[in-house]
């Protein structure tokens, strides 16, 4: 597994094309690979994300089975003059294979939280259909219920620190929702629509399953991994 991080220039027009939609930068991903992973389920995947800091820096990462060549991500969105390759890959598998249950690690997670409802005008036994949930505390209750099976619980805050009347009883924010929306070109499923939710988690977190959170490291949670949801990166607990 690698992990790999570019800075992307956000002054050039492509990276801004890019960057403003999901479909374009999942094709920008998947192309740094001649060998792309089965989506199956059975194994990892290639998952991204986006991260904009409070320095104005926007950052993509990339978590894969296999090195990736972002040499054409470069000449579109980053400075493909500079004598540096523009991208860094870290040995992943290294540092995924140092967690024990028990570490206390910060994180971050961009995803898509979701839940199935039925309509009222819906029909008693109609299918149910697929729902973004739109507030923070829905949101977070979403990551919550999801916890235990992805291997990890997050932190409970000190209980004076709590505010429980708010549901805010753990060291768990909600930040950045962005609702989305784009149209796939018409090869690709008649042009159907695509809707969905992205926010981002900022935390800290326990492990308790290490198998389960090494699965969650690499092969996402939620849904719409392949249009940057899903990703979970780890920090030292103090800081990011």
């Amino acid at each position: 597994m690698y992990l790999t991080r570019f800075r992307v220039n956000t002054g050039r027009t492509e990276a801004r094309r890019l960057l403003g939609s999901p479909h374009l930068m999942h094709g920008a991903v998947n192309m740094a690979f001649p060998d792309r992973p089965p989506q199956d389920g059975q194994g990892p995947r290639i998952l991204w994300r986006v991260d904009r800091t409070y320095q104005a820096e926007t950052t993509l990462f990339i978590v894969s089975p296999t090195r990736p060549d972002l040499t054409h991500i470069v000449e579109q969105a980053g400075w493909p003059t500079l004598e540096t390759p523009g991208w860094t890959t870290f040995a992943y598998g290294e540092f995924l294979d140092a967690l024990a249950v028990g570490g206390t690690w910060g994180f971050r997670l961009t995803a898509n939280p979701v839940h199935h409802i039925r309509l009222p005008q819906d029909p008693p036994k109609a299918r149910t259909k697929r729902a973004a949930h739109v507030t923070p505390r829905h949101q977070m209750q979403w990551l919550l219920q999801r916890q235990e099976k992805a291997g990890f619980a997050i932190v409970p805050k000190p209980a004076d620190r709590q505010l429980t009347e708010h549901g805010d009883a753990y060291e768990l924010i909600v930040r950045d929702q962005q609702p989305l929306q784009f149209r796939r070109p018409p090869a690709e499923q008649a042009g159907q629509d695509v809707r969905f939710t992205r926010v981002t988690f900022d935390g800290r977190l326990r492990i308790t399953d290490i198998a389960a959170f090494r699965r969650t490291l690499t092969h996402g949670l939620g849904k719409s991994k392949a249009y940057g949801c899903g990703l979970m990166t780890l920090a030292a607990a103090g800081g990011r």
